[in-house]
């Protein structure tokens, strides 16, 4: 059970939900305006803990680890959005108790932060202490009020968004040459009887059978295949850097003076 004594040991603490699984961080706590017990706390969610829900802690433990509330992420995360401006109304404090199914609350006059609460109430060894106005720093603030802003915060994240890689798969074509092939044909060649050749003419008998045979060669087309390496190729990375616009909303809070005054009424 978080008490008024442990409102300071909240704020800046990691928030999680029933299943231990962590929703964001403590913003402010609203306490009771009648019993001035904690009653809410803003809890920071999104990129850069832009978003603030409120979340219950009527029933929640104050752990090493941080809180545990007892309603789950995706309640917190589809809760009614209601400005963290200081004050609960009484119309957003019944629609944030329909909605987490708590009832009603014991009283109808709103809350307000530990901050800007204005009941005096006492925590473990300290006297009570109270402030003029609600928009005060802090419940030991002097008479000077804080003014806040939003700022934007940009950064960048390294995540995956794809993979690459190298496949070697084999695939056919045909290829046509030209190859010249040489052959031998049989040519006659007859020559008359001279007297240069009247010798060999008559070697032998007169009539005679006889044969006569020349070996003929031609050339065959021989095709035989190697594997021959002619390449290499890898894979690299190089960076590319392109510019994003972020645009988003910021709040930032205003001082008015009211009352009988020269000064500029805003700072």
């Amino acid at each position: 059970m978080i008490g008024t004594d442990t409102i300071s040991r909240v704020i800046g603490q990691d928030v999680y939900d029933e299943s231990g699984e962590k929703i964001g961080s403590a913003g402010e706590v609203y306490l009771d305006d009648e019993t001035g017990q904690p009653e809410w706390v803003t809890v920071r969610t999104g990129l850069f803990g832009t978003k603030e829900s409120f979340v219950p802690i009527r029933n929640a433990d104050l752990t090493d680890d941080g809180v545990r509330v007892p309603v789950s992420k995706t309640q917190v995360k589809d809760a009614p959005k209601i400005d963290t401006d200081g004050h609960l109304s009484p119309d957003e404090e019944q629609e944030l108790y329909r909605y987490y199914g708590m009832g009603t609350g014991t009283q109808t006059s709103g809350f307000e932060t530990a901050e800007t609460q204005t009941a005096g109430f006492e925590t473990a060894g300290t006297e009570t202490r109270g402030t003029v106005g609600r928009d005060t720093s802090g419940p030991t603030t002097d008479d000077a009020m804080t003014r806040s802003e939003e700022r934007l915060n940009v950064g960048t994240r390294s995540e995956e968004i794809g993979r690459a890689r190298l496949r070697k798969y084999v695939v056919t074509e045909n290829v046509t040459e030209s190859v010249p092939v040489s052959r031998e044909e049989v040519r006659v060649e007859r020559e008359p009887i001279t007297d240069a050749n009247v010798g060999k003419a008559m070697d032998g008998p007169a009539i005679s059978e006889e044969e006569h045979e020349v070996t003929l060669r031609a050339e065959r087309v021989v095709v035989e295949k190697e594997a021959v390496p002619v390449e290499r190729v890898r894979l690299d990375k190089t960076t590319v850097t392109d510019e994003e616009q972020v645009s988003e909303n910021l709040r930032k809070e205003e001082i008015e003076v009211d009352g009988d005054t020269t000064r500029d009424r805003r700072i």
